[in-house]
């Protein structure tokens, strides 16, 4: 390892970066997608505030890793935090006279700079993994699931805190709250990052080859894709809106209390998920298993995912309708959800880092996220066409269908030589 004089320093640095960073991106999805449902925002226009924050992340992911290759992961990481601080800010300017058309094309145009600031944030830090970590004894998959589960612990906490910013100050005030906060963490990280992290490739690296040259990447993206769908087509609109709609009884103290419930639900849902992201290794006994043992847990794991949306659906489908013991077997099921989701994801992040080569992990670890990126965005958009056209059993089971794929993709890493 070259560059950073102390590993763990760097480290830290990078991951308290992140951890600020995801707190807003968390608290932002839940104020954006809480006040515009309480406007009357319909399931697919809500799903279309999100749109381009996920196309901006494919796009942004395809050209990071070079970015980040030619200028130094420590020039993206400051990137991703100015570009998310410049996007409150321009949120901050949103008028409620707006018609909702333009409010739609505003709201959706700060959402692609948000877009473009997290992924290359994501792609600094987990590449910087790649490069700080200490080799051998497991450490590269013990370091990757600290910095991945604690991120979403985090970004849960950033749920709850978007939707209680909400309720309790309002959407301007919280907007503006973040962007400070940000600024100053921004401040601190230019300050204390250690010289000399590394990533920076040699000037003479051409642009070409973002996609990996190695297949077990390529078909790992293709499982990730499936994956992040078969989250997203409930979590971004389905779930939200019809926890949203049984919760609250009309009223405004009825609205406020459904947004600390409905943003309780989803904080504990990310949180949970971070701490089993954290413990995978653990739990897998993963720590000094070969790469082709941990592929395996892959394939196993992903095909566990795939009964559980549709066992979801048809709990919907026969309840009818809004229903206590269906409110409470979705929470119930979507923890359980969450439990096999995040093993999956852990796998998946530690994979990615140790199938991609150390020469060009950057790009790499680019195209892997561009393909999470897509499957966030399939996610986003079908959340809301699945929801609008056949409620929440048309939703789960559509989330289903993403996690069938997911496998089926992941069994493929099988047939794929080291």
């Amino acid at each position: 390892m070259t560059g950073a004089a102390n590993p763990l320093r760097a480290y830290g640095a990078v991951t308290a970066a992140y951890w600020a960073f995801m707190l807003t991106d968390g608290a932002l999805r839940m104020l954006v997608l809480l006040h515009f449902n309480t406007l009357g925002f319909t399931p697919v226009q809500l799903a279309w505030l999100f749109l381009l924050y996920e196309v901006a992340g494919i796009v942004t992911n395809l050209g990071a890793g070079w970015l980040a290759a030619r200028f130094g992961l420590a020039a993206t990481l400051y990137g991703g935090l100015a570009l998310q601080i410049g996007a409150l800010v321009a949120l901050a300017q949103l008028d409620p006279s707006w018609s909702i058309t333009a409010s739609v094309i505003f709201v959706m145009a700060v959402q692609g700079v948000s877009g473009v600031a997290k992924d290359l944030a994501k792609m600094s830090s987990k590449s910087a993994v790649k490069l700080l970590a200490p080799s051998g004894e497991g450490g590269l998959f013990r370091w990757v699931a600290t910095l991945t589960g604690s991120k979403n612990a985090v970004k849960g906490a950033g749920f709850f805190l978007g939707a209680a910013l909400l309720g309790l100050a309002g959407f301007h005030a919280a907007v503006w709250g973040m962007a400070a906060v940000l600024a100053f963490i921004l401040a601190a990280v230019v300050l204390f990052l250690p010289a000399g992290l590394p990533g920076r490739m040699k000037s003479a690296e051409a642009w070409g080859g973002w996609r990996s040259r190695d297949a077990r990447v390529n078909r790992l993206s293709l499982a990730r894709m499936f994956l992040f769908g078969a989250r997203d087509v409930w979590f971004v609109v389905g779930i939200p809106v019809y926890f949203q709609m049984v919760l609250s009884d009309g009223t405004d103290a009825g609205r406020r209390e459904a947004f600390f419930l409905v943003g309780g639900f989803m904080a504990l849902w990310i949180i949970a998920y971070g701490a089993v992201q954290a413990l995978a290794p653990r739990l897998l006994g993963a720590r000094t298993q070969p790469e082709a043992a941990i592929t395996a847990r892959a394939i196993h794991w992903a095909g566990l995912l795939v009964p559980i949306p549709f066992a979801l659906a048809l709990a919907a489908f026969l309840a009818g309708g809004p229903a206590p013991w269906l409110t409470a077997t979705l929470v119930v099921g979507l923890l359980v959800f969450g439990f096999v989701f995040a093993i999956n994801s852990s796998v998946h992040s530690y994979l990615i880092l140790a199938f991609g080569a150390a020469e060009r992990i950057t790009r790499d670890v680019g195209f892997y996220y561009m393909a999470n990126a897509a499957g966030r965005l399939i996610g986003t958009l079908l959340s809301g066409l699945s929801y609008q056209a056949g409620g929440l059993p048309l939703c789960l089971a559509t989330a289903g269908l993403m996690a069938l794929a997911s496998w089926l993709a992941a069994r493929r890493l099988a047939a794929v030589p080291a």
